[in-house]
C-alpha cells in the first residue's frame, strides 16, 4: 500500500537551517562551487553539526510515535547531490527520520514546495522564503548564525 500524506503536517527545510553549513557555505560563497562540493565529499562521512533549526525539527519529529505519522520533514536545499548525501547521514547520525529531500544544486527550490505537500517551508535564504510566501506556502526565514535553541532533551515545544 502506497505512503500517504493525509492528515500529516509536511515542514520542508534547507539543509543550512537544519545543520551548521556555515564554514562550507563561505566556500561555496566564494564562488567556487567545484571546491564546496570537494569539501562535502571529504567530510561525507562526518555529521554536520546541529544547525539552528534542529531542536525544533526534532521536536516535531517527537510527535510521530505510537506508529503514527504525524509530521513529515523533507530537506528541500540549493545543495548539491554529494552534499544531500552528507545531511542525509547526519540525520540517521542523529536519529532524525527524514526520508525525502530534493537538492537543487544552486536553484531555487520553491518549485518543489507544492509537489512535496509542504505547508511550511523553513530556510536562511530569503529570497527563497519570498518566493515560497509569493507561491501561497507559509514559509519564515531562519537566522543561521542566531543563538541556538535549547539542545536540552525536553520534548516541550515552546
Amino acid at each position: 500500500m502506497p505512503a500517504t500524506l493525509n492528515g500529516q503536517l509536511v515542514i520542508a527545510i534547507s539543509s543550512r537551517a537544519l545543520f551548521d553549513f556555515e564554514a562550507e557555505n563561505q566556500v561555496f560563497e566564494a564562488k567556487d562551487d567545484r571546491a564546496y562540493m570537494a569539501l562535502q565529499q571529504q567530510l561525507l562521512d562526518e555529521p554536520a553539526a546541529p544547525g539552528v533549526a534542529f531542536s525544533l525539527v526534532r521536536k516535531l519529529l517527537a510527535f510521530n510515535n505510537d506508529g503514527a505519522q504525524r509530521v513529515e520533514v523533507v530537506v528541500l536545499s540549493r545543495n548539491d547531490p554529494i552534499s544531500g548525501m552528507r545531511v542525509f547521514r547526519s540525520a540517521k547520525h542523529y536519529g532524525l527520520t527524514i526520508e525525502r529531500g530534493v537538492f537543487t544544486r544552486g536553484a531555487s527550490p520553491w518549485r518543489y514546495l507544492k509537489p512535496l505537500s509542504a505547508q511550511l517551508f523553513l530556510s536562511t535564504n530569503d529570497a527563497d522564503v519570498r518566493q515560497a510566501l509569493a507561491a501561497g506556502v507559509a514559509a519564515a526565514r531562519v537566522m543561521p548564525l542566531a543563538a541556538r535553541a535549547s539542545a536540552s532533551p525536553s520534548k516541550a515545544m515552546r
